[in-house]
């Protein structure tokens, strides 16, 4: 065979298998177009009201709080103050979850990382108690809890920090699987245990990659524990849920929990952006 009629065949199969795999993928994307239209199909038929007759409807509950509200600007600064207390108890739910899941990741992530796990064996178990954890919602959990333990903020921040849990231990162990193993070999060769070597030769090294992520997580529980707040968990979303039940004429309340809401979460946004510059910073010109 001479080195043309071998060209040839190669490019003969790399086109074949070219031609395969956009089979394959066109199979695919029109599998994924039929379920989804398939699957907005049913929800739409389930729907109580109709998802096309309530379209135009839309914009119609931000109309009827902005009606509402301009005509008691006035009244806004003293519905601001009001609501600041269930604003501070919803960042107090956020931060304790957040440090608590950090601290649970953190250790479950150490567990669950090949070169550094304490029993290799049960990676696997750690990793699925993660994959768990991660997949339950938020609102789940704390429904179960509230049912349990009744209304108010534990139950927030304990269903918050199961999450946290499952999604920064997932995280964690990608940044330790990067980690340099040699201080952990030399503390091994001088009889430090396991844990001595995790914190003295793993942890300082992934810190400030642990420190910014949790608090791009910090962020995200804001969020959640608002939400939470729904369900009876306590915090300013419930203070959102009693003045948006009231209706036309508190619906001025509604517009400040709702400014408030946004411009907490616009300041700890750019206050973890920041923090995490400056720490990516840090370590560049290190």
């Amino acid at each position: 065979m001479t080195h043309t009629d071998a060209s040839f065949d190669t490019r003969a199969h790399y086109m074949a298998l070219m031609a395969r795999k956009r089979l394959y993928g066109g199979l695919v994307l029109t599998v994924f177009v039929a379920l989804m239209v398939s699957g907005f199909v049913l929800a739409d038929d389930r729907n109580a009201g109709g998802f096309w007759s309530g379209l135009p409807q839309i914009l119609d509950f931000p109309a009827s709080v902005i009606d509402d509200t301009l005509p008691k600007l006035d009244r806004l600064p003293g519905h601001v103050v009001r609501y600041v207390p269930a604003l501070l108890e919803t960042v107090n739910i956020a931060a304790v979850s957040t440090l608590i899941g950090a601290l649970l990741a953190m250790v479950i992530s150490l567990l669950s990382t090949r070169g550094l796990a304490r029993w290799p064996r049960l990676i696997p178990l750690f990793r699925r108690i993660m994959d768990i954890l991660r997949a339950v919602p938020e609102i789940v959990i704390a429904l179960v809890l509230i049912f349990v333990l009744g209304g108010g903020p534990v139950p927030a921040m304990i269903a918050i920090a199961f999450h946290t849990v499952g999604a920064l231990g997932k995280l964690f162990s990608e940044v330790n699987e990067n980690a340099d193993l040699k201080p952990v070999e030399g503390l091994q060769s001088v009889g430090a245990t396991w844990l001595q070597r995790m914190w003295l030769g793993v942890v300082p090294q992934v810190s400030p990659n642990y420190f910014s992520y949790a608090l791009l997580r910090f962020e995200i529980n804001i969020r959640a524990s608002a939400i939470l707040g729904f369900v009876g968990a306590g915090g300013i979303g419930y203070e959102l849920k009693n003045a948006m039940a009231w209706g036309q004429g508190r619906f001025d309340e509604a517009a400040a929990i709702f400014l408030l809401l946004f411009g907490t979460i616009v300041i700890f946004d750019q206050l973890s952006s920041h923090v995490r510059n400056a720490m990516i910073a840090k370590k560049g010109n290190h």
